[in-house]
């Protein structure tokens, strides 16, 4: 009988190993945990799920802590894991026929990254919606995918390579043996843990990634790798910048470097220059939605409207179902002079997707810029009732909207109604008084006729 090992590494764990020990229970004939140092219940609660723990020396090296809680392993096949992942319940019958193959030696392993936003993109994969597959991850909205070799045969030339980022799929592919795709998912909560959990892992990510080019200093990957890190986690467009440009200049033909150069460079306001990188990037073969939505998002910043339009239009056929996309193309439409198209593509994105905040700001802002207050007002309204946390600024620009055409009441009404959710809002308490002010103007004009 073919058999499974489950391979973890873990530090101060214990709050995520029971969900994610639970759902491999009956899958793993062993499960070895290496344990990098915890100060909490881990080891405890690991034993508890009949886990084999070791401790073993924390080096700032993810490959060659992984590579320590491999080698105890007595089982045909390892599934690396993670704490804060977990396996679904379709998996117990998806695996054996995935284990039998004998001409595959590992498999690409699809990852679900739940998010806390559908704006947000785990490198350059964008969010798609929540399909509700894992119920205990049915309160985020939406998750990005990516995949990685998680389940490979025991060999000891099946190795982890890489500090941070480690994989063994270049071990597989340098031996000549074959990789598969396999047809489950693993379900992933790191992206949505909170923000010191997050921040602490940025810094930590940030100083691995620095070593690992220390140690590689001609590997253009590991530059993406630090680029990344430092444009999305810390801000720091500049020297993100500096890592791209060199991941593209060690190796030209990197269609994702070329790619992330390009997105750096828009958001550093350089539209042409970011157009020439994403040019390359879709030249080189890497011609997927989001290199077209940059180009867009370029094209729009030039002021070039059409070419935007056509962008968005290119994006959206490589993927249909994204109301972001939608809801760009309704502006770039709009600022074509095509005002009702565009607006109602831009209706369209708000009513597909009404818990974005994002696709209702796009709306009431083309309305605003169209001289439709009153429909802008009452686009702000919408999105008072259908994004899930409102925030003070929310209702200040419904009331100021309906302030400017001159329907006090209503006004007011928003005012005092934010104010009940934020009584400590100085903003709307002074927006209040003004409006209050404003409409006894009125009255005390009339009480003198």
């Amino acid at each position: 009988m073919t058999t499974l090992g489950i391979s973890m590494i873990v530090r101060d764990a214990a709050k995520l190993l029971p969900n994610c020990l639970a759902s491999i229970r009956d899958l793993a004939a062993e499960t070895r945990i290496a344990d990098t140092g915890s100060s909490d219940d881990t080891i405890a609660v690991a034993t508890k799920f009949g886990a084999c723990v070791i401790s073993i020396p924390w080096t700032n090296d993810f490959a060659a802590a992984r590579n320590l809680a491999l080698a105890g392993l007595h089982t045909d096949w390892v599934l690396s894991l993670d704490a804060d992942e977990r396996l679904d319940s379709t998996v117990a019958e998806l695996l054996p026929p995935l284990l039998e193959n004998p001409s595959i030696a590992g498999y690409q392993v699809t990852i679900r990254n739940y998010v806390l936003s559908l704006q947000d993109r785990v490198w350059d994969r964008a969010a798609k919606l929540n399909d509700q597959l894992l119920p205990s991850g049915s309160r985020y909205p939406g998750y990005v995918e990516h995949e990685n070799v998680r389940l490979f045969r025991r060999d000891p030339s099946i190795y982890f390579v890489g500090r941070v980022h480690e994989s063994v799929g270049s071990s597989i592919l340098e031996s000549g043996r074959t990789l598969g795709a396999a047809n489950f998912f693993i379900h992933h909560f790191g992206l949505a843990m909170d923000e010191e959990t997050r921040a602490r892992k940025n810094r930590f990510y940030r100083e691995l990634g620095r070593e690992k080019i220390r140690e590689m200093p001609n590997n253009a990957q590991a530059h993406l790798e630090l680029g990344l890190v430092e444009m999305d986690n810390f801000g720091n467009l500049p020297e993100a910048q500096k890592l791209f440009e060199r991941a593209c200049a060690l190796n030209p033909r990197f269609g994702l470097a070329w790619f992330f150069l390009g997105v750096v460079l828009i958001k550093l306001d350089r539209a042409t220059a970011a157009l020439k990188a994403l040019d390359e990037a879709e030249r080189l073969g890497h011609r997927t939605s989001l290199v077209a939505e940059f180009r867009g998002d370029a094209h729009y910043n030039l002021g070039s409207f059409p070419r935007a339009a056509d962008c968005y239009e290119t994006a959206l056929r490589r993927d249909p179902v994204s109301p972001q996309l939608e809801s760009k193309l309704g502006l770039s439409v709009v600022r074509c002079g095509n005002m009702s198209r565009g607006i109602h593509r831009l209706q369209r994105a708000v009513a597909t997707q009404p818990g974005t905040p994002e696709l209702h700001d796009r709306l009431v802002t083309t309305l605003v810029w169209l001289g439709r207050l009153e429909d802008a007002a009452c686009a702000a309204e919408t999105k008072l009732q259908a994004i899930e946390k409102p925030a003070p600024g929310d209702y200040l620009r419904a009331a100021s909207l309906w302030a400017k055409s001159k329907d006090w009441n209503r006004a007011v009404a928003r005012l005092e109604q934010g104010l009940q959710k934020f009584p400590s809002s100085t903003e709307l308490q002074r927006g209040l008084d003004e409006a209050l002010l404003a409409t006894a103007i009125p009255r005390m004009a009339n009480a003198t006729k």
